[in-house]
């Protein structure tokens, strides 16, 4: 409910119809609408670990305790550890290869998150201050150190050039983000695997980067 309609509009009565059970047997459950949209930004893409389910009823979050929750879990997970190595060197012996590790390691992030970052984007104008820690922030964050690797790379000659540094690093995370999280949500989704789907966005981020035509 909170990615089909954002944090406004959903109302526990929407979230009790979908779930096909009264509106008070919820409240067994969640204190409020607040309880609830801090539990699914939690565990929205994996399920509680041995001994970390919450007590029920789960009660009303402190003020900024799930916005301090994102932040913390994005300054955990928004890192590209192939990224990093890749600016840490000097030299590359097989960009084509280094390249193709940093989208790879990128889509399989937002893949893992895919429902938390749709909940976030479905969310932003209702939530502004969790919607400015993705975008400002992990989004922001990749596209500046991705545009680094670019333009070390492009300068040394070894990845072709490319009108707008900025614009091609941006191009490479939308459409990653694309088919990683939001082809999911679509009316009429591509029918292809996840696997597939990886394997097309590398083949051609690694094909348009590469050639020097």
């Amino acid at each position: 409910m909170f990615i089909e309609q954002g944090y406004r509009r959903t109302q526990m009565s929407d979230v009790a119809t979908a779930m096909g059970v009264a509106k008070g047997t919820l409240y067994l459950y969640v204190e409020s609408k607040e309880a609830l949209f801090d539990l699914v930004c939690r565990y929205a893409d994996h399920a509680p670990a041995a001994g970390e389910a919450p007590a029920f009823p789960i009660r009303t979050p402190r003020a900024g305790s799930t916005l301090r929750y994102v932040r913390d879990e994005l300054a955990r997970n928004q890192g590209v550890p192939a990224l990093g190595a890749a600016l840490a060197r000097k030299r590359a012996g097989d960009v084509a290869s280094e390249l193709g590790g940093i989208v790879r390691e990128l889509y399989d992030q937002l893949a893992r998150n895919r429902r938390r970052i749709r909940l976030i984007d479905k969310s932003a104008r209702d939530y502004p201050e969790l919607a400015a820690l993705w975008f400002e922030g992990a989004r922001g964050g990749f596209v500046a150190l991705f545009a680094a690797y670019l333009k070390a790379r492009i300068d040394r000659g070894l990845l072709a050039p490319v009108p707008d540094i900025g614009a091609a690093s941006r191009l490479v995370l939308e459409m990653t983000v694309f088919w990683a999280v939001h082809r999911h949500y679509d009316s009429r989704p591509e029918q292809i695997s996840d696997e597939l789907a990886r394997q097309t966005v590398v083949h051609f981020v690694v094909r348009a980067l590469c050639s020097k035509e």
